[in-house]
């Protein structure tokens, strides 16, 4: 997979970010106000629609077209049909390989593809493979649609003579350093063990898409040329267009750019069974893990019967709602569990069901095992009520309505259209799955739970200790390991020679036409009677209304001597009022299709609400009693304590978890506000000695009206939010106690270059993660300087990037931030590399650094490409209501003005390389970079030792 930007920053800005990136669950409202009740499922059910026409080229494109026009924006997204079940005997791996290559230039437009995407202000690129089909997706700006449309018809049609032995082998290493960064996490073998067990051999779903590293190494060109020729052709396709366009301006433009494409050959389809196992299996794993991992799985069948939704509901109840009977049994009463899940990964010709328990250190896990088995009889005996029917049904038609504001990206309107036109021949298939949701009862939903999880089960179980050479040779890692999945040529036949490239094509890049600068919506203002602000946009494009109430607080607002205070406080929000228990919560979210959640950031701490507007007033009231009146029940405390001392032991052995809690004190010092796990999650002895009075004390000192602002974005307005607003919050007074302050402050310690080891043993790669402090903060606004960052290391073309994994192949991903934080800004530069590259890597992305802040500065392409693509992406990057408000909250932290996005096009076109340049060089110091390495110690001391930096040996004991 191509990670875009965003993606590839999520988990390592986290506890960064100034925006709480993904919440945490929360909780309920205090007065018992009348309020109407929830809308009815079926009239939610029936306004889900998204008109679209569609056509085929005569090469057999299948083109669908959905218009939207709340953004000059449109979503492509182009789906092939075929993925790692369509591998052949010892080539697997290959579909997924052969993405990673789609991105890397065709005849008439070679070079990364990636970087002429950023180049056009693309949002929401990627490229993903699954077992059933690749795709790849991007938005662009109306006026590139047409660069869009070229690129992607040039890899379609134009692939081959661009592709090179030199290309292959960088983009196999790229992979392969992918597959090692999966399996170096905790449970990363899980995924080979259960196919191993689950489905026979040569069943075509019995091998993991990543592959095995021998068959990534037999791959050749002859196999490149094979692969394409055989499954990329249009007549194996299908393109989607959806946002700021017309059928028939769609129809011009496809034409102009697929019609000349030839068509493939009759796409093959791989048969696949959807086998059940003869008896029960038993399988025990060992993994460096912080809790044993109970495992249930079952093969079900694929997402085109109709049993599927009624099962996935059955799953939701058992396991997947957050008032499930798992969570309710095992974890809130008899507290023997941390986490439970119950969920089912669909796809095209069989789906797995997957149910896990996280089992409380301390406790048995055989005893918890034979529990989980006795409460799965239990419910497939009695199955569930209509409350939970309906409970789970409103969830799911919530979610769906939810991701239905996005024209692309991973689950948006472009996404929903193909899937069902691919797997289902239906682009309408969500309606008729959303009808089985709506239309389901406890008959129908016992029904399928009795069929297909009454058979017989995979039980696995994952326990501290030490990986086995067994489960190792299950990821294929041995010398020449393969696995043999079905084929649809014929294995042992001889394999091509690799042919001469074609004669490239001349096809002329087209120009990007005229995009007009953001239209940032209008932002409101009023105040209600308790003082609190509140900051408003509208946004109309579904049903839904987002609500985010931030407290001036977050982690840096921490108990230094109790660390975990702040992250337990909000954990609890939602665990129980004075009017309601935590499941009353969970269950009144859940009939409402509303999702309340609490969450740190560094300098902020959000309670967020999403809401169907029919249901917004008990929302609301539900959001206000969770803010106002949580109960800190002792017992909750606890239980809630136990889950978070498991999350910090399960921290300590991720990887970059690991270096994210050992930087920040290295950085900012004990004393400074930072200069704490970035992770929020605090320390072992903090954790423990909280008592509930820090934690009333919390909530008094920081979660207060005078600490706090509202924003609000979606189908509302401000004339009708407000009095809503006013019966939940208007008549809310501070308490006595005092309002919290944050003292930024740094001591005087010398924080001398370093390298900072810390042993993880049977790693695959290393972790690295270095920073310096810069010379800003964020209410600064240091907007040259991000930008200059984008051309070091922000940007998928980047040159650390650029470095580490394109050209040396040692990295999946790499790169250097800038958290978006309101103090002093730390410079992160990260790379999870191969552990046989690690020094090597480290003296790179040093001479990268040293190279843009000396001699090799600013291109006056890269500083074109970078200007170009921040201004033209604008558009693209607040389509949602979720992505407005973490605007207007940004907009608030640091003091800029509620029109700031708007003014960026000018101050963007200002800038020259020199400024760039200028604003890096003042800040960064790459002299002062301290760097962390979480890896196998035996491996990578002595590659460090020639590093020429001093060495030291961490720990983490906290």
């Amino acid at each position: 997979m191509i990670l875009s930007r965003l993606s590839r920053r999520l988990t390592l800005l986290a506890g960064l970010s100034a925006i709480a990136l993904t919440p945490a669950p929360a909780l309920a409202q205090a007065a018992a106000t009348a309020t109407a009740a929830p809308a009815p499922l079926s009239s939610l059910v029936s306004k889900v629609d998204i008109p679209y026409e569609e056509f085929r080229l005569p090469n057999g494109l299948r083109v669908i077209v959905h218009t939207d026009r709340k953004a000059p924006i449109v979503a492509v997204s182009v789906w092939y049909h075929v993925g790692s079940r369509h591998e052949p005997a010892g080539k697997t791996g290959f579909a997924h390989l052969f993405e990673h290559l789609m991105f890397y230039g065709s005849e008439n437009a070679d070079g990364p593809f990636f970087g002429r995407l950023e180049d056009i202000g693309a949002t929401d690129w990627n490229g993903t493979t699954w077992f059933d089909r690749t795709n790849y997706f991007e938005t662009v700006p109306t006026g590139a649609l047409d660069r869009a449309l070229f690129l992607e018809s040039d890899r379609m049609g134009h692939l081959l003579g661009a592709v090179t032995q030199v290309k292959l082998d960088t983009q196999r290493g790229v992979v392969q350093n992918e597959k090692r960064m999966g399996e170096n996490e905790p449970y990363g073998l899980v995924e080979y063990a259960q196919l191993a067990a689950l489905l026979p051999e040569g069943h075509p779903y019995r091998h993991s898409t990543i592959g095995s590293m021998a068959d990534l190494n037999a791959a050749s060109l002859a196999d490149v040329q094979s692969w394409f020729k055989t499954h990329y052709g249009p007549n194996n396709a299908v393109l989607v267009l959806a946002g700021d366009i017309d059928v028939a301006t769609a129809k011009a433009k496809v034409e102009k750019w697929f019609g000349n494409i030839p068509a493939g050959p009759a796409p093959q389809d791989v048969d696949a069974t959807v086998p059940t196992l003869a008896k029960d299996a038993e399988v025990t794993m060992h993994d460096n893990v912080a809790a044993t991992r109970l495992y249930r799985n079952w093969i079900v069948p694929g997402l085109n019967s109709p049993e599927l939704p009624q099962l996935d509901l059955a799953l939701s109840i058992f396991g997947g709602l957050a008032s499930s009977r798992l969570d309710t049994i095992l974890v809130r009463d008899e507290k023997v569990a941390v986490a439970v899940k119950a969920a089912m990964l669909p796809f095209e010709k069989l789906s797995m069901v997957e149910i896990t328990v996280d089992v409380k250190p301390g406790v048995d896990p055989v005893a918890v095992g034979k529990r989980l088995d006795q409460l799965l009889a239990d419910y497939l005996a009695k199955g569930p009520t209509a409350d939970e029917v309906l409970r789970a049904a409103t969830q799911q038609a919530s979610g769906t309505i939810s991701g239905l504001e996005k024209v692309g990206g991973f689950s948006g309107k472009a996404v929903t259209l193909a899937e069902g036109a691919v797997y289902s021949n239906d682009p309408e298939k969500y309606k008729k799955d959303l009808a089985i949701y709506a239309a389901a009862t406890p008959a129908t939903v016992s029904a399928a739970a009795r069929k297909w999880l009454g058979r017989p089960v995979l039980r696995l179980t994952v326990s501290p200790g030490e990986r086995s050479a067994a489960d190792n040779a299950l990821a294929g890692n041995a010398k020449g390991a393969t696995h043999h999945p079905a084929y649809f040529q014929q294995p042992g036949s001889p394999a091509p020679a690799a042919g001469s490239p074609p004669a490239p094509t001349k096809i002329a890049e087209p120009p990007i036409e005229p995009v007009k600068d953001l239209d940032f919506p209008d932002v409101e203002r009023a105040t209600l009677k308790s003082g609190i602000k509140v900051v408003f946009a509208r946004r109309t494009a579904v049903p839904t209304v987002r609500v985010s109430v931030g407290f001036d607080a977050g982690n840096a607002a921490d108990d230094k001597a109790k660390l975990g205070t702040a992250g337990l406080t909000t954990a609890l929000l939602d665990e129980g009022t004075t009017s309601r228990t935590g499941k009353q919560i969970a269950e009144e979210q859940e009939r409402l299709g509303a999702t309340i959640s609490a969450a740190n950031s560094m300098d902020r701490t959000t309670v967020g609400l999403f809401a169907l507007k029919p249901n917004l007033d008990a929302s609301l009231g539900l959001l206000a009693d969770v803010i106002r009146n949580p109960a800190f029940k002792p017992e909750e405390v606890e239980r809630l304590r136990g889950q978070i001392l498991t999350r910090i032991k399960a921290e300590k052995t991720e990887p970059m978890a690991i270096a994210q809690r050992m930087l920040p004190p290295l950085l900012f010092g004990q004393a400074h506000p930072y200069g704490i796990p970035f992770t929020g999650s605090g320390t072992e002895t903090g954790v423990k000695a909280v008592t509930r009075a820090d934690l009333t004390g919390f909530h008094d000192k920081w979660l207060r009206p005078d600490n706090a602002t509202i924003f609000a974005a979606g189908d509302t307005t401000l004339a009708e939010l407000m009095p809503l607003l006013e019966k939940r919050f208007g008549d809310w007074k501070a308490p006595a106690a005092a309002k919290g302050v944050k003292t930024f402050r740094k001591d005087r310690m010398a924080r001398p270059a370093r390298i900072v080891l810390i042993d993880k043993p049977q790693s695959p790669q290393s972790m690295i993660l270095a920073g310096l402090l810069t010379d800003k903060k964020g209410t600064d606004n240091p907007v040259t300087l991000q930008t200059a960052n984008e051309v070091l290391g922000g940007s998928t073309s980047s040159r650390l990037i650029m470095d580490l994994r394109e050209t040396k192949g040692w990295a999946y991903y790499a790169g250097t931030a800038l958290p978006g934080v309101k103090d002093t800004i730390p410079l992160l530069v990260y790379a999870p590399v191969q552990t046989d590259k690690t020094g090597e890597s480290i003296l790179a992305a040093r001479k990268d650094i040293s190279d843009y802040l000396t001699t090799k500065g600013t291109t006056e392409a890269e500083r074109n490409q970078t200007i170009n693509s921040q201004i033209l992406s604008l558009p693209g990057s607040f389509e949602t209501s979720s992505e407005l408000l973490s605007a207007m909250m940004r907009n608030d932290l640091i003091g800029r003005p509620d029109d700031y996005y708007e003014t960026l096009p000018k101050t963007y076109r200002a800038m020259t390389a020199a400024d760039l340049d200028k604003a890096a060089r003042e800040a960064i110091n790459p002299d002062r970079l301290i760097w962390v390495v979480v890896g196998d110690a035996k491996l990578v001391r002595p590659q460090l030792d020639a590093v020429g930096l001093p060495v030291e040996t961490g720990t983490l004991a906290d």
